[in-house]
């Protein structure tokens, strides 16, 4: 790897600037403003080519969960590819085998059937399409291909996982989506306009799911799906009751209840999964991004036996599900998520994350700033709302002047983007789990920095 002095960083921005198209970026705005050119990550800390170091308070993009630069994730990567580089899943490779396994056993309950894919969006996307074929095959001559998702909800940028996003201003420039596709609002007590308590506030919020699926005609529905704690539209936190009475509802209409741990899993949270903060066992779970830790590509969609089963049958039933993905259980990425999860359970990353996370939490609620609406998270999934005099989304100048401050202190954040229409003043922690409290004291010092830039 070239060291940091030995790069022309305006040679770089130039090829950038010719011919990379960024996601969620106005490159009109790259006209007179530069992006960072990120040359390194160790642990915590990332470094830009011109050798500045920043704590990635954001994991990447949620997902670095076990920190940058583990050898032990190399190392096995790359005698992987010596071995065998790739070969397709419609034979068995030895890492896909062990990785399915592995995850049988960590994943909660009887989650033990797993397909692989690329990324968080293609595993909800798998999810939809087993969800529609499950439908029809458990129940014939019913219809059930609705899904029924949440606003501010995300589960990715595939046409069909994009449909039961309910981000609206991310949805906006691809309309019209696919059909079937409707939206409840989320368990969000601070903008809801109440506060949702346990155990009725819960189960209030989850019953407009059932009054959905009631109109609907539960013979059209074929599954729920919910993040268990919704992480790009403002890390919403349901109330005790609400995925319980969710997991009551799905029951009785017979609807699949898919859980969205693409964020959430592997430690996050607090726990190896959210779902275990409720005691909730979905009939499908979507997993991403802290599988692998970010090192290299890997979704997989898990399903219980009893969903497994009704794919069942001779050949001339046509039973089987009709999906491929050319990279689904790639041996080499399998290989890199097996040394990250071996990484992740010998130092229980999970309770450094439920302990820092909740240090975190305090030092950043007890911030003194009229800006400041409310900060909530879980383990290391945090959110912090601006807001201002009259209770409404901050300006957005005002919270690019905050973020502003917090890089300038050396901390990168992340913030709400595109979930919907006007200000959007919502910043997201996610940083590594292997996060110290002296590091935690960091980022609450460089939010300190960055609110008072404004006023």
């Amino acid at each position: 790897m070239a060291d940091a002095r030995q790069l022309d960083v305006g040679e770089i921005r130039a090829q950038d600037r010719a011919h990379v198209w960024h996601p969620m970026v106005q490159h009109r705005t790259l006209e007179h403003r530069d992006l960072m050119v990120i040359h390194k990550g160790k642990g915590t800390t990332v470094v830009d080519a011109e050798g500045r170091e920043f704590l990635d308070a954001y994991a990447g993009l949620w997902n670095v969960n076990v920190g940058y630069g583990r050898r032990e994730i190399a190392e096995a990567v790359y005698e992987q590819m010596l071995q065998l580089s790739y070969y397709p899943h419609l034979h068995v490779n030895l890492p896909a085998a062990k990785l399915a396994s592995r995850l049988a056993d960590l994943l909660p309950g009887d989650l033990n059937h797993l397909f692989f894919s690329n990324s968080g969006s293609e595993a909800n996307e798998t999810a939809l399409k087993i969800a529609r074929q499950y439908g029809r095959q458990k129940y014939p001559g019913e219809n059930r291909f609705k899904v029924i998702g949440r606003y501010q909800g995300y589960h990715g940028f595939t046409f069909g996982a994009m449909s039961a996003t309910g981000q609206v201003a991310r949805r906006a420039g691809f309309e019209p989506l696919m059909p079937g596709f409707l939206h409840v609002n989320p368990p969000y007590s601070y903008r809801g306009g109440k506060k949702l308590t346990y155990p009725d506030g819960g189960a209030e919020c989850a019953n407009e799911v059932e009054e959905v699926i009631v109109r609907e005609d539960p013979a059209t529905v074929a599954a729920v799906i919910a993040e268990p704690i919704i992480g790009g539209g403002g890390v919403i936190i349901p109330p005790d009751g609400y995925l319980p009475r969710l997991r009551e509802i799905c029951d009785q209409y017979g609807v699949l209840l898919i859980l969205d741990e693409v964020i959430t899993g592997f430690g996050r949270t607090g726990k190896l999964f959210a779902a275990e903060h409720w005691g909730v066992v979905p009939d499908v779970m979507t997993i991403a991004k802290g599988v692998s830790s970010g090192y290299l590509p890997l979704g997989a969609c898990a399903v219980t036996p009893e969903v497994f089963e009704t794919f069942m049958g001779e050949p001339d039933e046509h039973r089987e599900f009709s999906s491929v993905s050319t990279y689904g259980g790639h041996p080499v990425c399998c290989t890199a998520a097996l040394a990250n999860l071996d990484i992740l359970t010998a130092e229980r990353l999970w309770v450094n994350s439920a302990e820092v996370g909740a240090y975190l939490l305090d030092g950043l609620q007890r911030l003194d700033s009229p800006f400041i609406g409310e900060v909530r998270g879980k383990g290391l999934m945090i959110a912090v709302e601006l807001a201002a005099k009259n209770g409404e989304m901050l300006d957005s100048a005002r919270v690019a002047a905050v973020q502003a401050g917090i890089l300038e202190h050396g901390v990168i954040v992340g913030r709400m983007s595109h979930v919907m229409h006007g200000p959007e003043s919502i910043f997201f922690l996610a940083p590594p789990l292997i996060l110290t409290r002296l590091e935690a004291d960091r980022i609450v010092s460089a939010f300190e920095t960055g609110l008072k830039r404004i006023s």
